[in-house]
């Protein structure tokens, strides 16, 4: 980049900052990222890029907007909720208002085996905001697979943990954690809860490290994983330049793809927080929301929007949330087999 490259006002302030200056600036308009969930994490982490002046955003969720949302999800108000947007949608409305100069790329599907290649072929960096470790574990597989940076992150209660992954040159999310938690041996948004603050804190590092990274700074990256606990006020870092001597990580040393080749990957995932599951079909559909609509009418109270078609069962604590592409999110139930059942008469298949 030359020093005489033109740089809009907006980022005069950000320009000014020796860590960055012109040239980096420069790189960053230029640069490609995709968000996995466009949620807590999600919300901060866009706005923060889209400030900053990112070339293209590509955010993608499987979700939608709900009430219990707003306390930590920085970019939805109450009109999404009343409106049942997307999360995608609604966060590329609100960005596209935020900096219009950035390309963004909403997109409302689950990230998965079948379309990740898709999703991840012309970035260059992945960013984590997803919610379960599933996600996480085939996000590993892709980057590892792909040679593309990422950044991992996560949230519980009042404390959070943040690691920046570039293959073939630091440790992986397999080399600390080789098996995503097996159900109910770790914290969750369900049993504990999760603050706003902590989400500002571990998101603005995931922000930091993506400015390093698409600014061409990448030597500024260290390997290590940080955590801290905004209520207690304390902060550590593990150094992960010599995780595991003879590290024999089955992913990045090994190269096993285990996420990747979907063995990894289940059909239904318990939502953080929300007594609900998600049932993803085997294989995606195109779903005719208004004649699903139209075959609801009796069952209860309906409604939905051009993305998704929402029934609330009558009699029962039960809703369901169905989007085009055929996966339903069953709320009232942590089972997966229930919803399972429920997804089969509600929806069929």
């Amino acid at each position: 980049m030359h020093e005489e490259t033109t740089i809009p006002e907006r980022y005069s302030r950000q320009v000014r900052f020796a860590g960055l200056g012109v040239a980096g600036q420069a790189r960053l308009m230029q640069s490609r990222a995709v968000l996995c969930g466009c949620g807590a994490l999600g919300t901060v982490l866009a706005e923060t890029l889209v400030r900053a002046g990112i070339g293209f955003l590509r955010i993608i969720d499987r979700d939608f907007v709900e009430i219990s949302n707003l306390q930590r999800q920085v970019l939805f108000d109450e009109d999404d909720v009343r409106l049942q947007l997307p999360k995608a949608i609604a966060a590329a409305n609100k960005l596209q208002r935020i900096n219009s100069t950035v390309m963004l790329e909403p997109i409302v599907a689950d990230v998965s085996p079948q379309n990740v290649g898709s999703l991840f072929a012309d970035v260059d960096v992945i960013l984590d905001g997803t919610d379960n470790f599933e996600t996480r574990f085939l996000i590993n597989d892709a980057a590892l697979e792909w040679n593309i940076p990422w950044i991992y992150g996560g949230c519980v209660g009042s404390h959070g943990q943040t690691m920046t992954i570039i293959p073939g040159e630091t440790a992986c999310l397999r080399c600390i954690i080789e098996s995503p938690p097996e159900p109910g041996s770790s914290e969750t948004c369900d049993t504990a809860g999760v603050i706003g603050p902590a989400i500002q804190v571990v998101a603005s590092l995931q922000a930091v490290a993506a400015l390093k990274l698409l600014s061409g700074q990448r030597e500024l990256i260290e390997p290590k994983l940080t955590i801290v606990d905004v209520w207690d006020q304390s902060w550590r870092t593990m150094n992960l330049a010599n995780v595991r001597p003879g590290n024999q990580c089955p992913a990045c040393v090994r190269g096993e793809r285990k996420w990747l080749q979907g063995v990894g990957t289940a059909q239904t995932t318990v939502l953080c927080g929300r007594n609900a599951v998600q049932v993803t079909p085997a294989e995606p559909a195109q779903l005719d929301l208004a004649v699903l609509s139209q075959r609801w009418s009796n069952l209860g109270r309906v409604s939905g929007n051009p993305f998704l078609a929402k029934l609330q069962v009558t009699g029962q604590e039960l809703e369901l949330t169905v989007f085009r592409d055929g996966r339903a999110i069953i709320k009232g139930t942590d089972d997966a087999t229930v919803a399972r059942s429920v997804y089969a008469k509600y929806i069929g298949g």
